[in-house]
């Protein structure tokens, strides 16, 4: 753990260690998420082949052609499924739309909203699942350590989201065409906070990922080979009453870079739709009452995906 970087835990001795081993890393994620809200994680068995796989897959889903992706566009925000061109998000409504392209899909529910399949990928579908299901494993870990660094049962947050009503995002960041020269504020992605629960990002090596400190800064979240960035998002901060922070991060465009493809793969943790997200009891004090009234899951994803699109 540093104060001057974000901080990197190895989730190994929480997964396979004794109590006080799981304690210890519980401490050490509570620290990074109130100082930070941001942390790379390693040995969180997220296994490699299966994340190539994915990373391999969503190469091969940008480079379709774009009536194809066109065809399984994202609609509206209930489903939020679908392809998302560039440009159409604007994650920071300030600045110019963001300079990426994405694809989201979502674990399915009986009577929900369904996923949208590129035709011309008939692994596409299999790869996916595959990678969600693997997604769902590590985030309830995380989530597990989560409620033991506060206080709570370990099934406390797990239970909460035991519907799976997560989101994986596909992104591909395309080049900058020669001699082009961004907007003012121009992005990758603009300054924003995650919605959910929490987030785990993938990154490939092209870089671009920022964090602002508490000092107002934006300090690089560089890729690091064998992790995964989690980061807490506004739920949690809401959640926690602010113990943990969502704290604003974006993607700029390295001038190393600009001329490269970027990729990533976000999975958002959701809490189930109609969870009530109210102070934890733990989190509250005297000093520090609740903030916020309570308000389901839902409700809040709805509001911040309107605004967005």
């Amino acid at each position: 753990m540093t104060t001057d970087s974000i901080p990197v835990i190895d989730f190994s001795p929480f997964i396979n260690g004794d109590t006080a081993a799981r304690a210890a890393v519980a401490q050490q994620m509570r620290q990074a998420s109130s100082a930070w809200g941001f942390f790379y994680l390693s040995g969180c068995g997220m296994p490699a082949d299966q994340l190539a796989e994915a990373f391999a897959a969503s190469k091969a889903f940008f480079a379709l052609p774009d009536d194809d992706k066109q065809a399984i566009a994202w609609q509206n925000a209930e489903s939020n499924r679908g392809y998302v061109g560039v440009r159409r998000e604007r994650l920071d409504d300030s600045k110019p739309g963001d300079l990426k392209e994405a694809f989201n899909l979502a674990p399915e529910q009986p009577g929900g909203p369904r996923n949208l399949w590129p035709a011309a990928l008939p692994t596409f579908q299999p790869e996916m699942e595959h990678f969600m299901a693997a997604c769902i494993a590590t985030a309830d870990r995380v989530l597990e350590a989560f409620a033991l660094a506060l206080e709570q049962p370990d099934d406390f947050f797990v239970t909460a989201h035991n519907r799976h009503h997560h989101t994986l995002r596909l992104l591909h960041y395309p080049p900058l065409p020669e001699g082009y020269t961004p907007q003012d504020g121009e992005n990758r992605a603009g300054a924003h906070t995650d919605y959910g629960s929490i987030t785990l990002l993938f990154q490939d090596d092209a870089g671009g990922l920022e964090v602002r400190t508490r000092a107002g800064e934006w300090l690089a979240a560089t890729p690091i080979p064998g992790t995964v960035v989690v980061n807490t998002g506004d739920l949690m901060h809401r959640w926690t009453n602010h113990v943990f922070c969502s704290t604003p991060h974006r993607v700029n465009v390295p001038p190393q870079a600009q001329h490269r493809d970027r990729f990533s793969i976000a999975f958002f943790c959701h809490p189930n739709k109609d969870a009530e997200i109210a102070c934890i009891d733990t989190c509250a004090s005297a000093d520090n009452p609740a903030r916020y009234a309570p308000i389901s899951a839902g409700d809040h994803l709805l509001q911040r995906l309107n605004a967005t699109y």
